[in-house]
C-alpha cells in the first residue's frame, strides 16, 4: 500500500507526477542555458534556483487562481492546496543541484558538474516515466518504452544545450 500523504514525501520526488517532471525539465534547461554563460558553480546554482523558483511561483499562482475560479474555493484555501501540489517543482531541483554541488566538492570543473547534473535529470525523467508506465499497467516492455521516452526528453535538453553553446 502506498502512502500518498504529502508529509511522507515532502518534496514530491517519490510521487513524481507533473510537478516533479516539470521541475526536472526546468532544472535541466536552467543548467543547459546557464552553464555556458556563468563563471562558477555558485553562479550556476543561483541561476538554477532562481529559474526553478520563478516557475514554481508561476505554477503556484496558476493552480491557486484555477482552483479559486473553477472550484469556487476561497483563494486562501486554494493557495494552501496549490502549495502542496506545486512543491515538487522546487523539490525536483534537489537531485540535479545536489549532483552539481557534490561534483564541485570532489574537485570537478563546473562544466563536468553541469554535464553530470544533466545526466542525472535524464535518469530522473526515465525513472518517472517508468513509474508512470508501471502505474498505468504497462507490460515490462511498455514500461521500458515509457522510460525511453522520458530519457529522450532529457536528451532533447542536452541537444539544445549543445546547440546553444555553438
Amino acid at each position: 500500500m502506498r502512502d500518498d500523504h504529502p508529509l511522507s514525501d515532502p518534496l514530491g520526488l517519490a510521487r513524481g507526477g507533473e510537478g516533479a517532471i516539470t521541475g526536472t525539465v526546468v532544472c535541466a534547461a536552467a543548467i543547459a542555458a546557464g552553464a555556458g554563460t556563468v563563471d562558477s558553480t555558485a553562479q550556476l546554482s543561483v541561476a538554477i534556483l532562481g529559474t526553478v523558483l520563478v516557475y514554481w511561483i508561476a505554477h503556484l499562482h496558476a493552480i491557486t487562481i484555477g482552483n479559486a475560479m473553477n472550484r469556487e474555493r476561497h483563494p486562501m484555501l486554494a493557495l494552501r492546496t496549490a502549495f502542496v501540489e506545486a512543491l515538487p517543482i522546487l523539490g525536483a531541483s534537489v537531485v540535479p543541484l545536489g549532483v552539481l554541488l557534490l561534483m564541485r566538492l570532489f574537485g570537478a570543473t563546473m562544466r563536468t558538474g553541469a554535464w553530470t547534473a544533466l545526466y542525472a535529470t535524464i535518469v530522473l525523467l526515465a525513472f518517472y516515466s517508468y513509474r508512470a508506465g508501471a502505474a498505468g499497467g504497462l507490460s515490462r516492455r511498455g514500461r521500458l518504452a515509457s522510460a525511453l521516452v522520458g530519457a529522450l526528453v532529457g536528451v532533447l535538453v542536452v541537444v539544445l544545450k549543445l546547440l546553444l553553446q555553438h
